[in-house]
């Protein structure tokens, strides 16, 4: 009988439990899945099928020496055969859209300048994890070779992985990398590239090999202005030699082994498929990156028979691969995935203890297109947990949002991120120092266990625990800031080791034949386990995941002797170190802080790529390259040019501006007065006449008279103006009334004669309104409301005052009273003219001349009956209000 026929669906399945059938859910068949990776749309790839053999050398490869008589390549004569270019990089100046497969244009060849001869080399990088962007014939066998940077950025060209064809087997072949950007690398200390030959994988079994002589590091010399990048930055070159063992081969040359993300969804598939292992390890989608390729998370643990007991479990977090470039950082998680998904009983504890929450991709689309460190938003993924940017930082930003889930449910005793490291041999970790005398020296115990179990790999050394502000970004650091006491970053090394005694001689197997017929076994085992002056290999990297493993044991073992001893073990280095660099005895009581005394944690400057996406920044940017610099102008503000001036300079124009407030009145004659109005001119400018901010003063300033005071006032002409510090002293000895100062802008835009008001006495304030009738002024006891005589700016103001007793007019400073801005209303609307201040002056000018008793400073409030037809709809239209 067919079920699903009878059932009339396929979603239920027929179980038996103690011999009563039983229908349950069918799982879906598809809870992850694994699809083609996907490209930007301008990258052409080709179809080829790129795979390569697992395999691993019988004896260390050891370190190139170098000889110091390493030649260059010598200079061309002309600009040589360009035998390979692939120029979609520079299409786009973000990224936009991706597809499965690139371009869809066609990939038959790439763009040749100069027809190759047939013994050129035939170069490609078009496929998944490939980096080449050009290649230079500039000799018979000589060849310069231009890496491509980072998509959508200008830097990070580290990288290299490339295939050749139509080599001559035997023949001395040069290549010259000349845009590489650190000043230092681990080929300057013997590390040597890698090489892939088809031909031996199939005949010998023969995978990656260390290849190379020759081999130099230098700074390119040459003054072109190609040898420097876009920042001005030095380039460098990375030259070797190398001699093919096969006609006709197909070679790929590269920096690291390679590890695509197509190998690794070939890994995951063989983890889905085996039941055994698929009973507590998940493979699930946490998300997909920027480029729609997914990113995958793995959750290791025994399934418990209750909730309680998932619960009381501690979690582990392992992450790898934030850096695409750094491909040991993937074997290194498939080494630590091996043996956590095995069936060791120490695996099997691990499980049972622990759930393991593993992201062993973070940046696949790095990985896909061959970057170093960036990702398609053109940024470090590493320098950007912090982000909010969700949609430009999808892969950091969930990963981020599950520890913070997971810390919700139970504690987090471990984060650790597998990455390489190009400048330093071994591998070391980075922490954090917490500096609590609680938890002193906590975070230095895994890595000592770490070096203890892996001796001749592990640095311990070389580890470093301090918190630089440029790593605050970090996956460590943020992780750290969240509550995780123990972060790390586990950093491999692209060269090897240089840890042990000895070293492998040149004649490896007489070495330890010698030793064993003189009956020293014990000192044959430690030599064969000194790995000091030799290169790592894949199965090295996979060690260092089993370690890890092992190490986590010893640190969470309910027996804490071995944590104890560590603890004593570090105080002691510390207090060494300290002695060492500090040059004086000091008692460790965890008081002091040894990451002070740490140099800096970088293996690459990644400030630059730090900061919001490219696509984010270049929208509407035009694409321009300058061999200079714009300068910034560093514009001062008028204080600032003020300072500038000499204190005698400044000390002159206070006297001059005093000197011109005492005889303003006195020392012009009515025909100077009128020619100083006439050029009377707003010292700022005609920009902002218009002034629409309600509630502010504008302090009119003096005019300069430089013509009628001397010679030397026609030099400090310019220094007359109405500055707040200028003027602090003007405003004690001179008592014309003084708004309060709103700016320095509108406090300089006009000048007239300074005048003062006779004014009644004080009165409850009242506000004003404007009428539909003119009201009449006079000089009346009761009149309480007077308009500055001056001119006014477009927001004036009303002085409301109660009164006060007529006073004599002997003394005129004596005479001018200043008022607190509590009788001030500010109110908004039409104001008199321009001519309303200047006919008040010719009225107290007038008067002057008729020698009335009045002085000229002063104005009567019936001067200004005769000009209220020239301020029709203004001053005519105002009227008292009684305030509330």
């Amino acid at each position: 009988m067919n079920l699903s026929q009878t059932l009339r669906t396929t979603q239920l399945l027929l179980n038996f439990h103690d011999g009563q059938p039983v229908f349950i859910l069918r799982p879906p068949s598809a809870l992850v899945n694994f699809p083609r990776p996907r490209w930007p749309e301008e990258c052409e790839v080709i179809s080829d099928s790129i795979q390569h053999i697992d395999w691993e050398p019988p004896e260390p490869e050891p370190f190139y020496k170098p000889s110091r008589r390493e030649s260059l390549l010598p200079a061309a004569d002309g600009p040589g055969n360009v035998v390979y270019c692939s120029d979609f990089a520079t299409k786009h100046l973000y990224f936009t859209r991706s597809r499965v497969g690139g371009s869809r244009g066609s990939t038959s060849c790439a763009k040749f300048l100069v027809t190759p001869p047939d013994i050129s080399l035939e170069f490609e990088s078009r496929f998944e994890s490939g980096n080449l962007q050009k290649a230079v014939q500039v000799g018979a066998f000589d060849y310069e070779l231009t890496l491509r940077t980072d998509l959508y950025t200008e830097k990070h060209t580290q990288w290299f992985y490339f295939r050749v064809r139509n080599m001559k087997a035997k023949m001395i072949y040069r290549f010259t990398i000349t845009n590489l950007m650190k000043a230092s690398s681990l080929y300057s200390l013997g590390m040597r590239p890698l090489l892939y030959s088809e031909t031996a994988a199939k005949e010998n079994g023969v995978g990656w090999h260390r290849v190379g002589s020759n081999i130099r590091y230098f700074q390119n010399c040459s003054e072109d202005a190609n040898e420097t990048n876009d920042a001005g930055d030095s380039l460098y070159s990375l030259t070797w030699t190398v001699r093919f063992p096969y006609d006709s081969d197909t070679c790929y040359l590269a920096h690291c082994y390679p590890y695509t993300y197509s190998r690794l969804q070939y890994y995951l598939k063989q983890i889905t498929s085996n039941p055994a292992v698929a009973s507590y390890c998940d493979v699930r989608t946490l998300c997909q990156s920027l480029g729609g390729n997914i990113v995958y998370v793995m959750t290791i643990t025994t399934r418990g028979s209750s909730p309680a007991e998932v619960r009381n479990k501690k979690a582990v977090v392992v992450t790898a691969r934030v850096h695409p470039g750094e491909t040991n950082g993937s074997w290194m998680m498939e080494g630590f995935l091996d043996f956590l998904l095995g069936d060791s009983d120490d695996a099997q504890v691990l499980r049972d203890n622990f759930i393991f929450k593993v992201v062993p991709m973070l940046n696949p689309d790095g990985v896909v297109v061959g970057n170093y460190r960036c990702s398609l938003a053109g940024r470090d993924l590493n320098r950007n947990y912090k982000t909010l940017l969700k949609d430009s930082f999808p892969c950091v930003w969930h990963t981020r949002s599950m520890v913070e889930r997971l810390m919700a449910e139970t504690e987090v005793v471990l984060y650790c991120d597998f990455h390489g490291h190009s400048r330093k041999h071994n591998v070391f970790m980075y922490g954090c120092d917490r500096n609590s005398k609680l938890f002193k020296f906590q975070e230095r115990v895994f890595p000592l266990m770490m070096s203890k179990n892996a001796s001749n790999k592990f640095s311990y050394k070389s580890c470093r625990f301090k918190v630089q502000k440029s790593k605050e970004g970090t996956g460590r650091v943020v992780m750290w800031r969240m509550g995780i006491k123990n972060s790390f970053t586990m950093e491999a090394t692209f060269g090897g080791s240089t840890l042990g005694k000895y070293g492998l001689p040149v004649c490896f197997h007489a070495f330890i034949d010698v030793h064993v017929t003189q009956g020293s076994a014990v000192f044959s085992a430690v030599t064969l386990d000194d790995r000091k002056g030799t290169h790592f290999t894949t199965g090295d990297f996979k060690s260092m995941g089993f370690y890890f493993c092992d190490t986590l044991l010893d640190f969470c073992d309910p027996d804490q002797t071995k944590v104890a001893h560590c603890l004593v073990e570090v105080s002691t280095l510390l207090k060494k170190e300290v002695k060492k660099k500090m040059s004086k005895n000091l008692d460790t009581d965890g008081s002091f802080s040894m990451s002070d005394l740490e140099t800096s944690t970088s293996g690459s400057n990644s400030s630059d790529s730090d900061g919001l996406p490219v696509h984010l920044l270049h929208q509407h940017r035009i694409p321009e390259k300058t061999l200079f610099k714009k300068k910034k102008k560093n514009l001062k503000t008028r204080k600032e040019r003020d300072r500038l001036q000499p204190s005698s300079v400044r000390s002159r124009s206070l006297t001059k501006v005093l000197e011109i407030s005492k005889c303003t009145e006195s020392c012009l004659s009515p025909e100077k007065m009128d020619q100083v109005r006439s050029q009377e001119k707003p010292v700022g400018g005609q920009k902002g006449e218009k002034n629409d901010r309600k509630g502010e003063c504008v302090l009119s300033s003096l005019t300069s008279h430089s013509e009628e005071v001397s010679q030397e006032d026609s030099q400090d002409k310019d220094c007359i103006s109405c500055k707040q510090h200028k003027l602090k002293h003007l405003y004690e000895t001179t008592a014309y009334m003084t708004p309060p100062l709103s700016n320095e802008a509108d406090s300089s835009r006009y000048s007239c004669p300074p005048l003062s008001l006779k004014v009644p006495a004080p009165r409850p304030p009242v506000l004003m309104q404007p009428p539909r009738c003119t009201p009449h002024l006079s000089s009346q006891q009761g009149s309480s409301v007077f308009v500055a005589p001056c001119r006014f700016p477009p927001s004036g103001f009303v002085r409301i005052v109660p009164h006060i007793p007529p006073m004599p007019s002997a003394s005129t400073s004596r005479n001018r009273h200043l008022f607190k801005d509590k009788h001030v209303q500010w109110v908004s609307g039409n104001f008199p003219p321009k001519s309303f201040s200047a006919s008040v002056t010719d009225i107290t000018r007038a008067r002057h001349r008729e020698g009335t008793q009045k002085h000229s400073s002063e104005v009567d409030a019936s001067s200004f009956t005769p000009l209220m037809d020239q301020t029709q709809g203004v001053s005519q239209h105002w009227q008292p209000l009684e305030r509330k």
